[in-house]
C-alpha cells in the first residue's frame, strides 16, 4: 500500500524545483524508501519528509523507514522544511531584502 504524503511535501517539492532541482517522487515505492530523490548541481539527495506541525511521536520513522536508513550505504536524510533540504544540499536560504 502506498504511504501517505505529508502535508508539506508539495511545497517543499515546488520550492526545490524553483531553484533548479529535479525531483523524483519515490514515496510510492514502499518498503521504507524515502519520499523524494532530488538531483541538484551534479548531486543526488534522498529525503524522507516529515511534517513539523505534527507531534514528535507522529514524525518518527516507521519500522520500514528505520530499516532502510540503517541499511542504505549512501546519503539519506529526514527533512521538515525547504530550508533543511537546502542545508543538506550544501546551500543556504538567504532572505531577500526589500528596497
Amino acid at each position: 500500500m502506498p504511504k501517505r504524503v505529508d502535508r508539506n511535501q508539495k511545497s517543499i517539492v515546488e520550492s526545490l524545483r524553483k531553484v533548479g532541482a529535479t525531483v523524483w517522487h519515490t514515496h510510492e515505492a514502499g518498503k521504507g524508501a524515502p519520499d523524494i530523490v532530488v538531483g541538484f548541481r551534479g548531486g543526488n539527495y534522498l529525503f524522507e519528509i516529515k511534517d513539523p506541525e505534527k507531534p514528535p511521536s507522529k514524525r518518527k520513522l516507521t519500522e520500514d523507514e528505520e530499516l532502510f536508513h540503517s541499511k542504505w550505504e549512501g546519503q539519506v536524510d529526514v527533512i521538515h522544511t525547504f530550508g533543511e533540504a537546502l542545508e543538506k544540499m550544501g546551500m543556504e536560504l538567504t532572505p531577500v531584502e526589500e528596497s
